[in-house]
């Protein structure tokens, strides 16, 4: 292929995903939540960016709009920070995809980041990164639910008795 046709090719990819971000803004609005097309622009540059750094491929739209979808009707979202948090919400979507192994589909860690951002972080993304997704991709890699609250008691040697 020649270097021409790849950056067209590129190109093509970066617009494409681009409007689909925008088109999310027909969800977004009845939570007065929108981006706009700069904003769309560096959501996808974050997304290139974070897969270079993480050693990773994606084929397709990648997972921008899901992010969106998934996290648009948090409470703790708001017009002032949905930009700045999808940012910071697509980093640690690909950081954790390598985490993981990759043993978790895209939908369920989306999932599982929503629940938490939602519940137990209460709109904290250092919760959520640092404590929760931590915890869940080590759950995983030992093979245990995600989850799973026993695995640090079990690997300290702690069965309960008090005795190691």
């Amino acid at each position: 292929m020649s270097l021409d046709l790849m950056i067209f090719s590129g190109s093509l990819l970066k617009k494409q995903a681009v409007s689909e971000i925008i088109r999310c803004n027909e969800i977004t609005e009845k939570y007065a939540l929108t981006l706009t097309e700069q904003q769309a622009i560096e959501l996808v540059q974050t997304r290139s960016h974070s897969l270079k750094n993480t050693g990773r491929i994606e084929f397709g739209g990648g997972v921008i709009d899901k992010i969106i979808k998934a996290f648009c009707t948090s409470p703790y979202i708001l017009q002032s920070n949905y930009a700045r948090t999808l940012h910071e919400l697509i980093e640690i979507f690909y950081y954790y995809k390598n985490e993981t192994l990759d043993l978790m589909s895209d939908d369920n860690l989306i999932k599982f980041m929503k629940k938490y951002f939602d519940g137990k972080c209460q709109g904290s993304l250092d919760l959520l990164k640092c404590r929760e997704l931590e915890k869940m991709a080590r759950n995983i890699r030992y093979g245990y639910d995600p989850d799973c609250d026993e695995i640090d008691n079990q690997e300290a040697g702690d069965d309960g008795t008090g005795e190691y």
